[in-house]
């Protein structure tokens, strides 16, 4: 069986199944003294698609502030609140129920001809074009160029997930966010997010158009019912070929039931889960904890 006849088998009718699982990611910051004022940004909604419905999605915030909710460039659902009372500690926890599946949605596939085409390169030239954290070296793209051989688009997507799952190691606290895509190449390790942006990085090097998907993902493909375990944030890819295909290169397997979306854009620096800005004393770092729970 081929790689491409095994995710379609992955993801056929028969073999489909949608888990409804529970999140809770919690983001707790501490300060050295009294911060006066703070801005802030939390994405921390999961998306409504056909492959996910939210069933329950809320942000929590201590101290209590007035947040409200939007939708950015990107499509993400972005809660923004900022403080002005002073506080020494600031906790964002976002909760939410989420029923998951396999995407089964087809589409007709486009060959490299029309993927050159002036139409498609003005409607996904965002999602074509390297960004700070995506560029690879040519070197590099020539070396995936040459391991796809004849491939079509359909093909092409799986096999250059596949070339960086084999060259990168997933190695826990390896990288940061600042951390690019060629300097985790060359080092041949790092965590999701950065194979997410090599390989994101390559499939636009090639001519597909892709882009980050920010979420999380159950760590159990076998998860027990009613059983919390720690799960993570993470990152996989997308990418156009006449429709939009997802796939998880850092454990090398399709878009499925343990993969919670929460939002996309041209790399990490569209879709951080948090970011902001604060008026005090320095900082003492932050801890983040993420609790998933398959409720059925």
């Amino acid at each position: 069986m081929t790689q491409t006849q095994a995710q379609a088998q992955a993801t056929s009718p028969r073999t489909a199944t949608r888990w409804r699982l529970q999140i809770v990611h919690r983001t707790r910051f501490h300060y050295s003294g009294p911060v006066r004022s703070s801005y802030n940004e939390a994405r921390l909604t999961p998306e409504n698609s056909a492959r996910q419905t939210t069933l329950r999605s809320r942000v929590e915030i201590e101290p209590a502030a007035t947040a409200y909710a939007y939708r950015d460039y990107w499509g993400s659902t972005v809660t923004a609140f900022d403080l002005h009372s002073p506080h020494s500690e600031l906790v964002v926890t976002g909760t939410s129920i989420v029923e998951a599946g396999p995407d089964l949605a087809a589409h007709d596939r486009l060959g490299w001809a029309a993927l050159t085409g002036r139409e498609v390169r003005e409607e996904y030239g965002e999602f074509l074009s390297p960004t700070p954290l995506t560029a690879i070296d040519d070197d590099v793209v020539a070396a995936a160029r040459d391991a796809l051989g004849d491939a079509l688009p359909r093909d092409a997507g799986p096999l250059v997930c596949a070339f960086v799952h084999d060259h990168m190691e997933y190695l826990s606290g390896s990288t940061n966010v600042k951390t690019n895509a060629m300097q985790a190449w060359r080092s041949a390790k790092g965590v999701c997010q950065d194979i997410s942006h090599v390989t994101i990085g390559l499939l636009r090097a090639l001519g597909l158009p892709a882009r980050y998907v920010s979420g999380y993902l159950h760590p159990r493909p076998d998860g027990e019912i009613g059983t919390a375990v720690t799960g993570e944030s993470h990152a996989w890819v997308e990418w156009w070929d006449g429709g939009w295909n997802g796939f998880d290169p850092t454990n090398s397997v399709p878009i499925g039931s343990r993969h919670v979306t929460l939002g996309r854009g041209r790399d990490y620096g569209d879709v951080p889960p948090f970011k902001g800005l604060f008026s005090g004393p320095s900082s003492e770092g932050h801890t983040v904890t993420v609790e998933v729970t398959r409720l059925a």
